[in-house]
C-alpha cells in the first residue's frame, strides 16, 4: 500500500497537468493566432453580412472576437484583446441594427460570459497551485491535505464556468437561428471544458478519499495514546 501511494500520486499529478493544459487552450483562444489556438472558439455565428460591424462569420473566443478563414476554417482577423470579453452582440458590433431581439435590451449574456470570464481564471489558478501542492503531497501529509482544498476549490469554480459557458453559447446560438443567421457551437472548447471537469473530479475524489484516511489515521493514533493520570500529593 505504502509503495503504491507515490504511483497513485504521480498519476493525479499527469491527469491534473492534463486538465490544467486544456485550460490554457480555452483562456488563450482569441490572443494567440498560431495553431492549434486559432482553431478554438465558442460560437459562431455565420451569414451576418447585413448586420453592420459584423464580420461575416464571427467567432467569440476567451479574449476576442474573430472572423473566419475560408481556406482552412481557423480562426482569423481576430480583433483587439479583451480582458472579460462580453457576450452582447449590440455591445460587440455597436449596433442593434438586424440583431436578433433575444439580444435587445437585456444584460443576461452579458453577465454570464463575464461572470465565466472570472470563474474561469480563478479555476485555473487553483489548478495550477494544486499541481505544486500535489508535488508535496508525494512525500508529506500535509500537502496531500492542501493539494486536496485547492483542486475541490478549482474543480468549483470550473463547473461554475462551465454551466454560464454552456447557457449562454446554447441560448446565443438559438438567438441567432431564430433571427433568420447560421450559428454553431465551438466543439473543441465544450470538450475541453467538460473534459477538465472529469479530470478535476477524479483528482478531487481521489484526494479527498486520501484525506480521510489522513484523518482516519491520526484519530487512531490519538486514541491509542496512554492516558496518563497524575495523582495530586495529599496537603500536610
Amino acid at each position: 500500500m505504502a509503495a503504491a501511494r507515490p504511483i497513485l500520486g504521480l498519476v493525479s499529478l499527469i491527469i491534473l497537468a492534463g486538465g490544467v493544459l486544456l485550460q490554457f487552450f480555452t483562456v488563450l483562444s482569441g490572443s494567440v493566432n498560431s495553431s492549434p489556438e486559432n482553431q478554438f472558439y465558442f460560437l459562431e455565428a455565420s451569414n451576418i453580412g447585413k448586420i453592420p460591424n459584423a464580420r461575416n462569420s464571427s467567432r467569440w473566443t476567451f479574449f476576442a472576437i474573430c472572423g473566419v478563414n475560408p481556406s482552412n476554417g481557423h480562426n482569423t482577423d481576430c480583433g483587439a484583446s479583451v480582458p472579460a470579453l462580453a457576450f452582447d452582440p449590440p455591445r460587440n458590433f455597436y449596433t442593434e441594427v438586424n440583431i436578433p431581439q433575444q439580444f435587445i435590451g437585456t444584460h443576461q449574456y452579458y453577465y454570464m460570459s463575464r461572470f465565466m470570464f472570472a470563474f474561469y481564471l480563478i479555476a485555473l489558478v487553483f489548478s495550477v497551485i494544486a499541481i505544486f501542492t500535489g508535488l508535496l503531497a508525494l512525500c508529506s501529509r500535509l500537502g496531500g491535505v492542501v493539494s486536496a482544498l485547492t483542486t475541490t476549490v478549482a474543480l468549483f469554480f470550473q463547473a461554475l464556468a462551465a454551466a454560464l459557458m454552456t447557457a449562454w453559447t446554447v441560448k446565443g446560438r438559438n438567438a441567432f437561428r431564430s433571427g433568420g443567421y447560421s450559428a454553431r457551437l465551438g466543439v473543441k472548447l465544450f470538450a475541453f471544458t467538460w473534459v477538465c471537469i472529469t479530470f478535476l473530479h477524479t483528482i478531487a475524489k481521489t484526494a479527498s478519499l486520501r484525506l480521510r484516511l489522513i484523518v482516519a489515521r491520526f484519530a487512531r493514533s490519538w486514541l491509542k495514546k496512554p492516558i496518563q493520570i497524575t495523582q495530586e500529593k495529599p496537603p500536610r
